[in-house]
């Protein structure tokens, strides 16, 4: 058998999931490859870079936090993070189930290559957004989103850039390669 790695751009509403649960729809609407299993999850309501595999080794080595491999993630708050919120961000952060790594963290202007997310983000007039690029090691349940509401700068959008060497690079929401 021939090892099969896909990257494929999760687009909002799907889960890391073949089949579908409630109003979250699945990856059998996107991919029909048999025997690939997803490495690592990212929530229905985050976007961005999902990796599959038919190899139980990289599939580990991709999703298990022993491995320790990094993980890039734009991500879109509400507020203009100060250097204090992106200092304490690249120190690690105090959440409810301990203190994070240290993250690699900065302000990014808005990516060039970025899509209209359906439905678009919920923005306040009165209060500005940012972006922010984070990269961690750990995947801890809603890490990032609770990284940046910890410092003070809710997520509005949250978009994997890329896991390892493997990104986005030329695909549009729904679209996969390999």
């Amino acid at each position: 058998m021939d090892q099969r790695l896909i990257c494929f751009n999760k687009p909002y509403g799907v889960l890391s999931q073949f089949t579908p649960e409630g109003r979250w729809r699945g990856l059998k609407d996107f991919i029909d490859i048999p025997g690939v299993y997803v490495a690592g999850r990212l929530d229905a309501d985050s976007e961005g870079l999902l990796l599959l595999t038919n190899d139980g080794k990289l599939q580990a080595q991709i999703s298990d936090p022993r491995y320790k491999m990094e993980k890039t993630y734009w991500v879109q708050v509400e507020g203009e993070p100060d250097d204090a919120a992106v200092a304490a961000l690249c120190q690690g952060v105090q959440l409810n189930d301990g203190i994070t790594l240290p993250a690699r963290a900065r302000r990014i202007p808005e990516p060039a290559t970025l899509w209209e997310r359906k439905p678009p983000v919920r923005i306040r007039q009165s209060i500005p957004t940012h972006w922010l690029e984070l990269v961690i090691r750990e995947g801890r349940n809603r890490q990032v989103r609770r990284m940046t509401a910890a410092v003070g700068y809710p997520t509005l959008r949250l978009i994997r850039a890329a896991i390892g060497p493997h990104t986005l690079e030329g695909l549009a929401p729904g679209m996969f390669r390999g």
